[in-house]
């Protein structure tokens, strides 16, 4: 990351929010223009992309201290404008997805910032700004999740916070853009379980908290906690199944029972992909 061009993001977002008019999406205009600007001519998008994501978060992270702006609402418009950006140079796919949400939240710790409100503004943007790309909403938000994960690694962040503030952030993007919430459920337990294998993480300990974070989010917009419990559980399991006989047999043992005081239910056979 360069101190210039981070420094330029940051100085067109101050610039922006001070001005007249519109300012509620500054940080998606300038985001994409950066995007499109720092990719167009480059052979290798996929390897200069994270710099460019790094430089924009850290950029906006700067000006939401001069601004005083909410910094998860500026990240997840940033995240969009990035997204927006990705998509005018070349095809946005999964692994692109999981490469800006991870990048965005190495860099939020990078420079010392709010990495769990950073996480789910993060989600939140990457699930909105996707639709209309190409990418089936299960490969976008498995790609956020799994994201995630690595980006809290990456940090040395708690997996379980991270994980209930992906969780939060999809749901909200999923109500954004009028999606199936209980489907997202299931999608980002699945990534979330696969994210925690790749970094050689607690799935037990895992499978338990996005089993919790579902559970606490699914109250806080009025849906019901049971579906949402057996979504998230049967989405762990589904995932654990891809990983080994051990791996199911652990999350298994984690998502049986009661969980915050809700009974939950792992729905079988679950759809693999």
């Amino acid at each position: 990351m360069t101190l210039e061009k981070r420094e330029k993001v940051s100085q067109a977002l101050v610039a922006a929010s001070k001005g007249t008019g519109d300012r509620s999406n500054s940080a998606v205009e300038v985001a994409r223009k950066s995007v499109v600007e720092g990719l167009r001519g480059v052979g290798d998008v996929i390897s200069v992309t994270p710099v460019l994501v790094g430089e924009i978060i850290a950029g906006v992270i700067h000006a939401a201290g001069q601004v005083g702006g909410e910094l998860g609402t500026l990240v997840k418009q940033a995240i969009v404008g990035t997204i927006q950006g990705v998509a005018e140079v070349t095809t946005v796919t999964g692994g692109a997805v999981s490469d800006i949400v991870r990048t965005a939240i190495k860099s939020t710790g990078d420079v010392s910032g709010d990495i769990i409100k950073a996480v789910q503004g993060v989600s939140q943007g990457a699930l909105t700004a996707t639709k209309g790309v190409g990418l089936s909403a299960e490969d976008t938000i498995f790609s956020i999740a799994r994201g995630a994960i690595h980006g809290a690694k990456d940090t040395g962040t708690d997996l379980g916070a991270v994980a209930k503030a992906t969780i939060q952030g999809t749901i909200l993007g999923t109500k954004e853009i009028g999606g199936d919430v209980i489907q997202t459920v299931r999608y980002v337990s699945r990534g979330l379980i696969k994210g925690t294998a790749d970094v050689g993480g607690d799935l037990s300990a895992m499978a338990r908290d996005i089993v919790a974070g579902t559970i606490e989010a699914a109250k806080k917009i009025t849906i019901n906690t049971e579906d949402a419990a057996s979504a998230a559980a049967t989405g762990a399991v589904s995932a654990a199944s891809e990983v080994s006989e051990t791996a199911l047999k652990a999350v298994t043992k984690a998502v049986s029972g009661t969980i915050s005081g809700v009974k939950v239910v792992v729905k079988t056979p679950f759809k693999k992909t």
